[in-house]
């Protein structure tokens, strides 16, 4: 048994923008250090034996910022499989222009559907396919040796980690939001299930 702890990283230029980010390495704004800050002094007793990010900035300037306030350096592995959901013709629009080009309810199918795609881009299911194998093969590995595990990735990856973990379908899984910088700590078994 080990904790699981997941963070979606702090604020960045294009969440503050209200622009879809997903691949495009953008850093974090001055708020979302500040959320980096607070989850560090949040989780400063917590104890945390190894920690994943994603391979984008701004997931991992929120991990190092948390990790300051550790007592003693903890091994990070970096992998694209926590990527934020890549978001195809859609990067770098700002939401609101993309709701006036394509229509706005089509962009909100694109956003908030579980399985259609963006132009070129990936569906939550299609992000789903490439994060949860890799959680369960690396993650849930550590967690199954008793060691706590800490995530700092992203809206759309950490939300198909969580929907895995509380077993949430398609319907449910569209009401998850994830605040920036804010720390959810999980108790989890040796078989990847939730412990109340």
């Amino acid at each position: 048994m080990g904790k699981l702890i997941i963070v979606r990283h702090g604020q960045s230029l294009w969440n503050l923008e209200n622009r879809f980010t997903g691949w495009v390495d953008v850093p974090l704004t001055k708020k979302g250090e500040e959320e980096a800050h607070a989850a560090g002094q949040y989780l400063q007793n917590e104890d945390i034996d190894i920690a994943y990010t994603s391979m984008l900035s701004r997931a991992q300037r929120t991990l190092d910022i948390i990790l300051s306030y550790k007592d003693a350096p903890i091994p990070v592995i970096k992998d694209s499989a926590l990527n934020e959901r890549h978001y195809g013709d859609l990067q770098g629009l700002n939401k609101s222009s993309a709701a006036e080009a394509f229509g706005k309810e089509q962009v909100h199918i694109w956003r908030r559907s579980y399985d259609t795609p963006p132009p070129q881009g990936e569906s939550l299911e299609m992000t789903a396919e490439r994060t949860l194998p890799f959680f369960r093969r690396s993650i849930l590995g550590d967690i199954s040796q008793g060691k706590n595990v800490l995530i700092v990735a992203h809206g759309n990856s950490n939300r198909s980690i969580i929907m895995d973990l509380k077993g949430l379908n398609r319907s449910e899984v569209m009401e998850l939001e994830l605040d920036t910088g804010k720390p959810y700590i999980f108790q989890v078994d040796e078989k990847g299930k939730l412990i109340p």
